[in-house]
């Protein structure tokens, strides 16, 4: 395979998998407006969470200087502007990009459903969307994304093309659910060290932006209090989002593209994720005071980003390439 076809493959998974993401915590936040009392949602606060996960603090406050109360162009921003490098219509268009230019390494359903979404989506992106047509297209962003990771499960040959995209979207997923836990963490921490009312919202919300609050209920008694959502969310190798289950998946997605094998070029890697999965075993969430678990998922967040440029050396990948789109934050929570 051609470093830029490895380049265009894992650029694509990242920037699907972000997108799929980000809609979903649109989507809450969404519903969540829509739904709570006044007693239940801090409006504001929550913007300055979504951003903090989604885009960065100085474009919250940049956007609220300009458009004071205006929470059309908040959603605008993170939804279809072409200004905003993690903006939804960004990385729909990057992912789709990439995709075009190596069809011949994927399913062909999975360009059609990816390319259907991209092209419809354009009747709504700019200026003059109702809510019903946002809350349609990000359940539709949520299930096209759904669909298309299940046309790769159901029916791509299990090659390095494959391993590429599924090492791509752990990465991805692992180091964005260290980062919805930072801020929430940071931002919950930052009221008081003995929380405040309504921190629990806000400890359930992160279940929700991953899709693991069902599946957290089912192990846990219902309450949101903050050490069973970590370690939930940080140690349980049984959930698909969690941070362990991604890195666990990854040691054996790089080892599958190996077949097994440790080379001269591949050792550096491999290195990386066992010394990542050693602190992983060192670490009790529940024995972190607030202060200690920020710098645990930050010092997390700084270890996926050295794991990527790990990959891209390994395997050649094209730093610069003009799909690969900004996807870096502009910020950490904490630093």
């Amino acid at each position: 395979m051609l470093s830029r076809e490895a380049d265009s493959l894992y650029w694509m998974s990242r920037n699907l998998e972000r997108a799929e993401t980000n809609a979903r915590i649109l989507n809450v936040q969404f519903l969540q407006m829509l739904e709570a009392s006044e007693e239940e949602t801090m409006a504001n606060h929550d913007w300055e969470v979504i951003f903090d996960i989604c885009a960065s603090s100085d474009d919250f406050v940049a956007i609220r200087k300009a458009c004071p109360q205006d929470e059309e162009a908040l959603i605008t921003w993170l939804t279809f502007s072409h200004e905003n490098p993690n903006s939804l219509a960004n990385c729909v268009g990057l992912a789709r990009e990439n995709a075009r230019s190596i069809r011949n390494q994927l399913p062909d359903d999975l360009w059609e459903v990816w390319n259907d979404f991209y092209l419809d989506g354009r009747s709504i992106r700019g200026n003059g969307w109702s809510k019903k047509e946002l809350h349609r297209y990000l359940t539709r962003m949520k299930m096209t994304a759904l669909t298309a990771r299940g046309i790769l499960e159901s029916s791509m040959f299990r090659g390095p093309a494959y391993w590429i995209i599924k090492i791509a979207k752990w990465l991805e997923q692992a180091e964005k659910t260290a980062r919805i836990l930072s801020v929430v963490s940071d931002y919950t921490h930052g009221a008081g060290t003995n929380g405040f009312q309504g921190e629990s919202y806000y400890w359930r919300s992160a279940l929700q932006f991953v899709s693991g609050y069902e599946a957290f209920l089912k192990q846990y008694p219902p309450s949101m209090e903050p050490n069973p959502v970590l370690t939930f969310l940080v140690t349980e190798a049984a959930f698909p989002k969690s941070i362990r289950y991604c890195i666990n998946h990854i040691r054996r997605a790089v080892s599958e593209l190996e077949r097994g094998m440790v080379s001269h070029y591949s050792w550096q890697l491999y290195a990386s994720l066992d010394t990542l999965l050693l602190d992983f075993d060192k670490v009790r969430i529940h024995e972190l005071d607030r202060k200690e678990l920020n710098v645990f998922l930050n010092q997390f967040q700084f270890q996926c980003k050295e794991i990527g440029k790990t990959f891209s050396r390994t395997y050649y990948l094209l730093q610069t390439h003009p799909n690969n789109g900004q996807l870096a934050y502009a910020r950490y929570a904490g630093e």
